[in-house]
């Protein structure tokens, strides 16, 4: 970022008349990419499927030559392979978990969200308090964040990762878990998903298909206010430069926030065609655009709030 105000806005403006110009021509040209600008907006073309039918008898074939084995066994694997169960240690003296199995079996019941109960009544040898005791003093979010940044780390260090991305673009959600058990208490109620509590966990997930950050958030709140978080308060060795979001993670806030801290924002957004664009100057110079265009930018208001800009952009990077 140039701290000169002056130097900035005037490279910006002149980069956005000259896009300004470039959507213009093509609109007016009937040759924007997908889309077209009538008197009544922007009309976006449907997506054709990204994948096509064909590709499912080939993921058929694939899943067929995976060998078919425990899950428990199978985290026994990953462990060994990337040595994660060390960093869920003992809230008090940092010392390992003695007992690996009851650890990995508590991490499962919150995983397939069975809750510790149920996970006990289905693992011989296991008592609800064993694995009580366990979680209370060996898993906490801190212990999650850094054994998940060793799996992502592991992941992208191995050279077959690089068949799906480079890891620099990445993509965030939510999903919604049903509350039940000694968790509905505290689950959270929202109209969009019912009458039923339950917990909203914001994921956001690498171009290699790593989960590097997840969030339990409230689900009365939108998922905007959690896109930037896992992307600068992630622990792993991931440089996100490019990130995507359906239109709850979108808000012009988060674009100038995005763009502030160094990555590029592409969010997906729904009804695309209402959303207006703001340009530098009179929207009589844009004539073409003009069903687009909602007003003018106040360019005296971010200058004169510059150095505020700055801070908040230095507080949320740091």
């Amino acid at each position: 970022m140039n701290p000169n105000s002056d130097q900035y806005l005037e490279e910006r403006l002149q980069l956005l008349d000259e896009q300004l110009a470039t959507v213009a021509k093509l609109a007016k040209d009937n040759e924007l990419p997908d889309a077209m600008l009538t008197e009544f907006g922007l009309k976006i073309t449907p997506l054709d499927a990204a994948v096509p039918d064909t590709a499912q008898a080939l993921i058929d074939k694939t899943s067929q030559l995976l060998p078919r084995i425990k899950i428990t066994e199978l985290l026994m694997d990953v462990d060994e392979w990337t040595g994660f169960t060390r960093h869920f240690t003992h809230l008090k003296d940092r010392a390992l978990a003695k007992d690996k199995t009851l650890l990995l079996s508590a991490i499962l019941g919150d995983a397939i969200n069975i809750g510790l109960t149920k996970m006990a009544d289905s693992s011989p040898g296991m008592t609800y308090a064993k694995l009580s005791w366990l979680q209370a003093w060996h898993i906490r979010d801190e212990t999650y964040a850094t054994a998940l940044a060793e799996l992502v780390n592991s992941q992208f260090s191995h050279s077959f990762a690089a068949n799906w991305g480079d890891g620099t673009t990445s993509s965030s959600d939510g999903q919604r878990f049903r509350a039940s058990g000694r968790g509905e208490s505290t689950g959270h109620v929202n109209p969009k998903y019912g009458n039923e509590p339950g917990r909203l966990f914001y994921t956001h997930i690498s171009d290699q298909y790593a989960p590097f950050s997840t969030r339990v958030v409230n689900v009365g709140v939108r998922d905007s206010t959690y896109v930037l978080d896992g992307l600068l308060y992630h622990e792993s060795d991931l440089r996100i430069e490019e990130h995507y979001t359906d239109t709850a993670g979108f808000t012009d806030h988060v674009f100038a926030l995005m763009h502030l801290l160094g990555f590029r924002f592409a969010p997906r957004i729904r009804d695309l065609g209402e959303t207006k664009l703001y340009v530098p100057q009179s929207v009589q110079d844009y004539p073409t655009l003009r069903p687009m265009i909602g007003g003018t930018l106040n360019i005296k208001h971010v200058r004169a709030h510059w150095d505020e800009i700055l801070r908040l952009a230095g507080q949320d990077g740091a």
